[in-house]
């Protein structure tokens, strides 16, 4: 069975938001109307409707570190990360978690970031070396 991914959630500026995921991220944008967007989020199909956006606490440990949740999030294979990571930066993104490495060494090695769209949605984009070491434990 073949699927993808749908989340819709709530943006406060759809300009914004297009600025944000269509020239920052670099995501194609779909349909939309004067009260959503929809956007292929690295091959998931994301709606973004005006409203208010959902209610975030930093209650996740990742490593030392706590992070934003709720939150959604993408994983890309390390070189395609990587550019993410630097196109992020070169556009002045605030993160609330440095693009770094996570165990290293170990199985499960990967690359992670958090950062929030203009909404205060937050997000966190993981890579990795292949698709297989996304669940090695």
């Amino acid at each position: 069975m073949q699927s993808l991914f749908h989340l819709a959630y709530h943006v406060t500026d759809l300009d914004e938001a297009r600025r944000f995921y269509g020239g920052v991220l670099g995501c194609r944008e779909g349909r939309s109307t004067e009260t959503w967007v929809d956007f292929d989020f690295f091959g998931h199909q994301i709606s973004l409707h005006l409203g208010q956006p959902f209610a975030v606490a930093n209650t996740g440990k990742v490593g030392n570190h706590m992070v934003p949740m709720p939150h959604l999030g993408v994983i890309l294979l390390k070189p395609d990360w990587l550019a993410l990571a630097k196109r992020l930066k070169a556009a002045g993104t605030r993160f609330v978690l440095e693009p770094q490495v996570r165990f290293e060494g170990e199985p499960g090695e990967q690359w992670t970031m958090f950062f929030h769209d203009p909404s205060g949605n937050p997000i966190e984009v993981k890579g990795f070396t292949s698709w297989e070491a996304v669940y090695e434990h």
